[in-house]
């Protein structure tokens, strides 16, 4: 028995992929094995197929961080042929085939059982991207922000983490302010609950090590200049969940909003997070967003278009969630 696989190969510093027929015997041991039915595109995977950042750690190797499906055959407890299960992260697309393929086989210590408001499509509508959105949402609240305390910020809101955190804190009450370098897509974030949108060059130069308090909190996928300007303008104990590195690694910011202004900066791991964190991402998933908000942000391709769509990722002109029908 084959299937089709979006395969990963490098040769010199140069990595391509091809669309192939895999064997079952090809794939790496596991305990489960799950019949995939979607995957997804986040800026990672865009990341791993570039080439841009050492993602995959060794090759040749089936990309893809998320995937979501229905379990084939299990020797793991707790999981049996029929369940449908999701996974993100771990070692996917970088040790491990990952979910850009029609099968994949891992171990079940890594799969979530899909919340039952959602299809397998809705899983991989939120995917890696909208888990770290919720996990974002969660060192909020573990700060002790509540809407009453202001407004939050989100970065790089037009991409697949900054919609879906839109989308959740919005519907938690909160007031969103959304940064963006699109602003003649103002229509689609307002209609995800933004309140207010500015403009993402307003933050991406070198600022003032601390400035005028604007909002109670934050959520950053962009990092460098942009972290550091969201830091000096956070109010008095507010909290940054930070998570991603758009403009860079780097963090060229000053200790005053620590110390003058108590400010707490949240890093979020969605790749290794235990599974009990997990559990709690995706129970806050399935009751507090709205699925309207967010079948407005996804798309879907299929397991051929994702290396153009990978690159369109990368060039910030992809809106929302891109979801891949593997069987497509």
């Amino acid at each position: 028995m084959t299937f089709k696989a979006l395969l990963a190969s490098k040769t010199g510093d140069t990595i391509s992929t091809s669309l192939v027929d895999f064997k079952d015997e090809e794939l790496m041991p596991g305990d489960v094995t799950v019949a995939v039915e979607y995957s997804t595109v986040n800026y990672k995977d865009a990341m791993a197929l570039s080439g841009r950042s050492p993602v995959i750690r060794q090759f040749p190797l089936i990309p893809g961080i998320d995937f979501a499906g229905v379990v084939e055959s299990s020797t793991y407890p707790g999981l049996v042929a029929g369940d449908r299960v999701l996974a993100n992260g771990w070692g996917l697309s970088q040790t491990h085939h990952g979910g850009f393929a029609q099968k994949a086989r891992v171990s079940g210590d890594w799969l979530v059982k899909v919340p039952e408001v959602f299809s397998t499509r809705d899983a991989m509508a939120i995917g890696t991207a909208g888990y770290t959105a919720m996990l974002s949402v969660l060192a909020l609240e573990h700060g002790g922000l509540t809407p009453a305390h202001g407004d939050i910020l989100v970065t790089g809101a037009n991409g697949g983490s900054g919609s879906v955190a839109i989308a959740l804190l919005s519907g938690l009450g909160f007031r969103v302010i959304a940064s963006t370098g699109r602003l003649e897509e103002a229509a689609y974030l307002r209609a995800l609950g933004a309140a207010d949108i500015i403009d993402r060059n307003t933050l991406s130069q070198a600022g003032a090590p601390i400035a005028k308090e604007r909002w109670a909190g934050a959520i950053d996928s962009v990092g460098s200049h942009t972290l550091a300007n969201v830091l000096a303008q956070t109010r008095y104990r507010g909290v940054v969940a930070a998570f991603g590195l758009a403009q860079g690694a780097d963090l060229p910011a000053s200790v005053l909003p620590f110390i003058l202004r108590n400010v707490t900066l949240a890093g979020i791991d969605s790749v290794n997070a235990p599974q009990p964190v997990r559990l709690q991402a995706w129970s806050r998933l399935a009751s507090d967003l709205d699925l309207d908000k967010l079948a407005r942000t996804t798309k879907v391709i299929g397991l051929a278009e994702v290396p153009e769509v990978a690159s369109q990722v990368l060039a910030g002109k992809i809106q929302g969630r891109t979801i891949v029908d593997v069987n497509a």
